[in-house]
């Protein structure tokens, strides 16, 4: 073959899995390992085994050093027990490189418009986990670029995504658990650009086991054109790394830079969602988003960003940087009211409603739409309800749950009619959720409650709380 698929042969999760055996292996089993570690990744002449052996040999030195410095190993020219235990783990199939790098020849997508399809599914998690742990991967890539991906069905996307086990059609066969997690292509025609996972993993959502959501991070920047990066911070990184807190992970910057040197920065626009007229004045009646007892009105998505909404203000997060925006409703939406009730956003609309007592609106960008208000009443509910509490709007299932009081109802974002049956009891659907819910939204696959200065992270699928949090941590407080 003339190219090969990145192979991703990641660090599991237990890198312990893989001890060092120093009696068994030996000197000499150790000296092999290190000689064809060189030659498959660091460009050592296959010629020079027999400078191997001696252990002030230059060449073999120098690529010593040379991996050691790109592994963020302690550079001493020699086979340590530290850099033998690297060499012995699992890793990526091809030659590695320095801070972030394309391939050879630099592919790149000729358009920004693309497409992904998932073509089967791993038994080891839920179909709607899959989706979200592959929408997520390729979010963190859009949101630094002015790249947009939109999901086909059936037919031939430029990203084909499958799971697979051993030989699967592409001579590059996966080997059963462990080592080889995954491997993608770079962009092109026909097989180049998609993905594929081991299905012999074992696949999951959680910080423990193969994170499905980091390695598809990862296999889908090469399918985007990057390769391998030496900063170990970076998810283009080849060795697996799980991350404590998945809510709040980011690309690095050494991605960040890789990508955009492809693609560039996202592009400004007339659609940029949020253009304020002025910021938020300080003085004595702003909220301190640091505040322990800091509480929201109501928390809504908007084409990427999170809104976090508190009496006349709001800030805005992006989850492309680390900063906050703090501003005024007023300057982005001059006739929408302060002290809202609850908002969502149906990105399949591009449109963020926004709840306060028994009238709601439509937003789309920084415009109101015409025809709204309109009466809460006109989405089905009974003349009972006078407000709603908060609400969650779930992209995949293309449903919208609102919450009030002790209920919550359901509404079909596709029929745009609610759902018989309902309203049901929240504690009864989502248990551990017992308390008021003051605002909702969806990232990542999770629900996220808030109730007063408190926050439940909800796995819908496993239907339990993760986490408890304070209302502000996505602040970094």
């Amino acid at each position: 073959m003339e190219s090969l698929p990145i192979l991703l042969l990641l660090c599991v999760a237990v890198c312990s899995a893989y001890p060092l055996d120093g009696a068994a292996r030996g000197e000499d089993s150790s000296m092999d390992l290190l000689q064809q570690y060189l030659e498959n990744y660091y460009n050592l002449p296959k010629d020079a085994k027999q400078f191997v052996r001696r252990k002030d040999s230059g060449p073999v030195v120098k690529k010593i050093r040379e991996m050691q410095k790109f592994l963020g190993l302690e550079v001493t020219g020699k086979l340590d027990s530290n850099t033998l235990e690297v060499i012995s783990k699992p890793r990526c199939g091809v030659p590695d490189v320095g801070h972030f790098s394309t391939f050879l020849g630099t592919p790149k997508w000729r358009k920004t418009q693309l497409t992904y399809r998932i073509v089967n599914y791993t038994s080891d998690l839920p179909r709607d986990a899959v989706d979200s742990a592959i929408e997520r991967a390729l979010q963190i890539w859009e949101e630094v670029t002015p790249l947009t991906f939109s999901r086909m069905d059936e037919g031939e996307a430029d990203i084909m995504i499958s799971f697979a086990v051993r030989e699967h059609g592409d001579f590059s066969p996966f080997d059963g658990p462990g080592k080889v997690l995954a491997h993608a292509y770079p962009p092109g025609q026909g097989i180049y650009g998609d993905a594929h996972f081991d299905d012999d993993e074992q696949w999951t959502k959680e910080t423990a086991g193969t994170n499905l959501f980091l390695v598809a991070a990862h296999e889908l920047g090469h399918s985007l054109g990057l390769f391998h990066s030496a900063n170990t911070e970076a998810v283009m990184y080849p060795l697996y790394k799980s991350f404590t807190d998945l809510a709040q992970f980011r690309l690095s910057q050494d991605d960040v830079d890789g990508i955009q040197s492809l693609y560039g920065p996202p592009s400004a626009s007339p659609d940029d969602p949020l253009v304020p007229t002025e910021s938020a004045p300080l003085g004595p009646e702003t909220p301190a988003m640091c505040d322990p007892a800091l509480s929201f009105d109501a928390v809504s998505t908007l084409r990427g960003e999170v809104l976090f909404f508190k009496d006349r203000h709001f800030w805005r997060k992006s989850f492309r940087t680390h900063e906050l925006e703090f501003h005024l409703i007023s300057s982005f939406w001059p006739s929408l009211p302060s002290d809202m009730d609850a908002a969502y956003e149906v990105t399949s609309r591009d449109t963020v409603f926004i709840f306060k007592g028994n009238q709601f609106w439509g937003v789309r960008g920084g415009e109101v739409q015409a025809g709204y208000p309109r009466s809460i009443h006109t989405l089905g509910f009974p003349p009972t309800v006078k407000k709603i509490d908060a609400a969650i709007s779930d992209k995949d299932k293309k449903k919208t749950y609102f919450f009030v009081e002790d209920k919550y109802w359901r509404f079909d974002e596709k029929r745009q009619s609610m759902e018989p049956g309902f309203p049901r009891q929240i504690a009864e659907d989502f248990p551990g959720v017992d308390t008021k819910i003051d605002a909702a939204f969806e990232a990542f696959g999770f629900f996220y409650f808030f109730s007063g200065s408190s926050q439940l992270e909800f796995d819908p699928n496993a239907k339990k709380v993760t986490h408890i949090l304070k209302s502000n941590s996505w602040f970094n407080c």
